[in-house]
């Protein structure tokens, strides 16, 4: 699945950004780097701006400000796929045709052979016929986790992408959503420190108002996706906590 598009992805460096909500500073004059890729995690409480941070990325954010470059200075138009958390399937499109519908409002070539590929290696292949309003919401999840994947950018926005997920599917997805990701320049916003260390080469924590963003410098001698058997993981996992509970 592995396209052109993807042996080149870039650093994104996010400059004085600043959001304004409801009368108060989110954050303001707020910069943040994202490694050319690789997987950064972002954690940090409710409401901080985490998903402002993706949606200014993304370009989505009119209420914000942010310069936002990639580091080969080449511009980031059609070179993002973003999956927010909330559901945003089309209801009257089958599984099939929401997962291709990105290919479909470019006017572009559908790859329907990927499509096929992918929807098996995520367990979707019994139900490409059903819509959404016949799936359950973890269905749905993986549903949207697939039309990003299929999309093959070199940059991947993700907001809670496994979170409405059971455990074991969780760990499953994260697993391989890591392997068709490896070399993508990521971000993943998620609430939960044993996945933010199982998928990311960096972690970045949000905390304060107005939100800075500092970086937690992790020591591991592999990469991602890390087995739940990895030692490190459950040490990290315990000063991850410590470290987040100062700023929740």
């Amino acid at each position: 699945m592995v396209d052109a598009r993807r042996k080149h992805s870039p650093a994104i460096t996010v400059s004085n950004a600043c959001l304004c909500y409801q009368g108060q500073v989110l954050f303001d004059r707020l910069d943040f780097h994202l490694q050319a890729g690789r997987t950064t995690c972002l954690l940090g409480p409710s409401g901080i701006g985490k998903t402002s941070i993706l949606r200014l990325i993304a370009g989505l954010n009119t209420s914000g400000s942010a310069d936002v470059r990639a580091g080969d200075q080449e511009n980031l138009h059609g070179r993002i796929a973003y999956m927010p958390q909330s559901n945003t399937l089309l209801p009257w499109l089958s599984v099939k045709h929401n997962v291709l519908l990105g290919y479909r409002l470019r006017g572009e070539k559908q790859p329907f052979e990927q499509a096929k590929a992918l929807l098996d290696q995520l367990g979707l292949a019994p139900i490409v016929k059903k819509y959404p309003a016949q799936l359950s919401g973890g269905m749905q999840q993986r549903v949207a986790l697939a039309r990003v994947l299929l999309e093959d950018k070199p940059i991947i926005l993700m907001d809670e992408p496994f979170s409405a997920l059971d455990t074991i599917t969780r760990y499953q997805l994260q697993t391989l959503a890591a392997q068709l990701l490896a070399n993508c320049t990521v971000l993943l916003v998620t609430h939960d420190p044993l996945e933010a260390l199982r998928l990311g080469h960096h972690i970045a924590i949000m905390s304060d108002n107005p939100a800075k963003i500092d970086y937690l410098q992790l020591a591991f001698d592999d990469v991602p996706p890390r087995a739940l058997s990895n030692l490190k993981l459950l040490q990290w996992q315990s000063q991850l906590l410590g470290q987040l509970g100062k700023v929740y």
